[in-house]
């Protein structure tokens, strides 16, 4: 299988290198291209069997899936550039432009305006968070005119770069708002965490790595026993305890509530 990566920047990049390590591909299936060279050499510095090329049209010619991982105002261009060196029948394209939906990919996609025409490829929408830099990403995966086997077959391919989840185009907003602005939150978390283990009499580097460890054991327990948070809290919340007095005081300054808010602002 052959995947050409269209854009390989901070997520194509990401995306190309962790491919690279999986289980699915070789670097030297995937072939990536960019305007910048300084964001190719770095690719054949982190695996030289990477093809690099500049050339959109000649490298998706033989691809079986291509990436395009452009900015979301490039995408039209970059459609425009390739579509007719595309073939719909057996080729799998995938966005990674948050915002662009079905209908203007496939309005960007289409190569005969005519309405009764019917030429439109397997596409993909798919949003990464930033932790697809070291494959551990939570995304999101949405299809349109795809069969049951491509759909396995790209949540596979992004299974190894973490985790993936095949949902609905409509609830793609709300994914964003959850796992990839969901990221910065948990990230405030644990800078407001290791402030208050400061105050509490920690170095800083301390603090701040009690807290990241707390967190991940936090995230493993709940995954091993696939439980629910309250569950899990109750373990620790002995009455009279201080940890129910501490949960109480966040409840008080709005915790829940604030990250709701913050989430549903983010949708």
């Amino acid at each position: 299988m052959k995947v050409t990566v269209i854009g390989v920047g901070n997520i194509g990049g990401a995306i190309a290198r962790g491919l690279a390590k999986g289980s699915i591909l070789k670097a030297s299936d995937i072939t990536c291209t960019d305007l910048v060279q300084e964001n190719l050499d770095k690719m054949l510095q982190a695996n030289n069997s990477f093809i690099i090329s500049k050339n959109n049209l000649e490298a998706v010619k033989n691809a079986d899936i291509v990436i395009i991982a452009v900015k979301p105002w490039r995408v039209e261009s970059v459609i425009s550039e390739i579509k007719y060196a595309l073939n719909y029948e057996n080729q799998i394209i995938i966005s990674i432009a948050a915002g662009i939906s079905f209908d203007r990919l496939n309005e960007f996609l289409d190569k005969d305006p005519r309405p009764e025409s019917t030429n439109t490829p397997a596409v993909f929408r798919v949003i990464p968070n930033t932790a697809i830099e070291v494959c551990s990403s939570m995304t999101f995966v949405s299809s349109c005119n795809a069969t049951h086997e491509q759909e396995e077959l790209v949540v596979n391919l992004f299974n190894e770069l973490g985790s993936a989840m095949l949902i609905e185009e409509n609830l793609m907003t709300a994914g964003t708002a959850l796992a990839s602005s969901g990221i910065a939150f948990a990230m405030r978390y644990i800078r407001a965490s290791s402030e208050g283990g400061v105050e509490l009499g920690f170095y800083p580097d301390q603090a701040k790595e009690i807290v990241l460890k707390t967190v991940k054991g936090a995230v493993d327990l709940l995954l091993a026993n696939k439980s629910n948070p309250e569950t899990e809290i109750d373990k620790v919340t002995t009455p009279g305890g201080i940890t129910i007095r501490g949960l109480n005081e966040m409840e008080l300054a709005g915790f829940t509530p604030s990250v709701i808010r913050g989430l549903k602002a983010s949708k």
